[in-house]
């Protein structure tokens, strides 16, 4: 990996107060971004997971992820966040208006647009607790306004640059601790082995042990190392993540989505299914209705 290309580039920084009962729903940012919950509550939907957002959470997401944001009725969120790229993309010619786009409409996303992710997994939730106050104090240094640099903002937008430095530097050195840096082998598996799943390929765990040259017992500890679940536990969420998509979204029957997912019947989908998530396929997708409708 040339980390010489590594230089972050922050295009808009600012608090924002959520409204009672406010929603910012399927949003894809083209850059990554940072979000801190200073006051308030609220929640949030990533990857097929929902988090109670409260304050002192941090929460990172790499560019293109799907989420939602949803403000409590009462006492709702306020953000101080972020929206950078781990070096500068020009996306002026697409989006004159503003340097951090985001799209709400999936088939509208310019897949070539979007900013590379940090090559070492990144943590989605943290919680910085009591350093709350000093983690936002330090990203306001960068507030930026949510417009390209020109010869008017220039000036303004060199300190911002500095500033945004000094906080992403603390942010690696608090999500990349010398003993979670991931074993490249096992991060570059990733991808293939959501490839092979994707394409209904057979997961041979000790194959993948083999062509990395270690043993079977220490390809799952560097896994768990890595991912902080055991291959089996990966591939299993993995495959019901998707598989909750297609419920949401899609006419897919049961039966289908099994198949979809490869897993050996649908008695099995549906074990695993309420395994991980407490509800079975059936009521998951009768929830996800309810819920949409209650929104519509």
């Amino acid at each position: 990996m040339d980390f010489s290309k590594f230089h972050p580039y922050v295009y808009y920084a600012t608090k924002y107060p959520f409204y009672r009962g406010q929603t910012s729903l399927n949003r894809h940012v083209y850059s990554s971004s940072i979000y801190f919950i200073s006051e308030g509550k609220g929640l949030l939907r990533l990857r097929g997971a929902e988090y109670e957002a409260t304050p002192g959470m941090m929460v990172y997401i790499e560019p293109g992820q799907p989420h939602d944001w949803i403000a409590d009725a009462e006492d709702p969120m306020t953000h101080v966040c972020c929206y950078f790229d781990w070096y500068y993309v020009d996306r002026t010619v697409a989006f004159e208006d503003e340097a951090a786009p985001i799209c709400y409409e999936r088939e509208l996303l310019q897949a070539d647009l979007l900013g590379e992710a940090f090559p070492y997994p990144l943590p989605e939730i943290a919680n910085v607790g009591a350093s709350l106050l000093s983690w936002t104090d330090l990203l306001q240094r960068s507030y930026i306004s949510n417009e390209h640099t020109n010869e008017r903002t220039f000036l303004r937008s060199m300190s911002a640059q500095s500033q945004f430095s000094e906080f992403i530097h603390q942010f690696l050195a608090f999500s990349l601790q010398d003993s979670y840096i991931p074993d490249p082998r096992i991060s570059k598996l990733l991808e293939r082995i959501e490839v092979e799943l994707l394409g209904g390929a057979e997961i041979e765990l000790e194959r993948y042990a083999e062509e990395i040259g270690v043993s079977r017992g220490y390809f799952f500890e560097l896994f768990k190392r890595t991912t902080g679940l055991s291959p089996i536990q990966y591939v299993n969420q993995f495959r019901i993540s998707r598989a909750k998509e297609d419920l949401r979204s899609s006419n897919l029957s049961i039966v289908q989505i099994a198949d979809k997912y490869h897993f050996s019947s649908v008695h099995y989908f549906s074990r695993t299914f309420r395994k991980y998530t407490g509800k079975s396929p059936q009521m998951f997708r009768g929830s996800e209705l309810e819920r949409n409708l209650g929104e519509s």
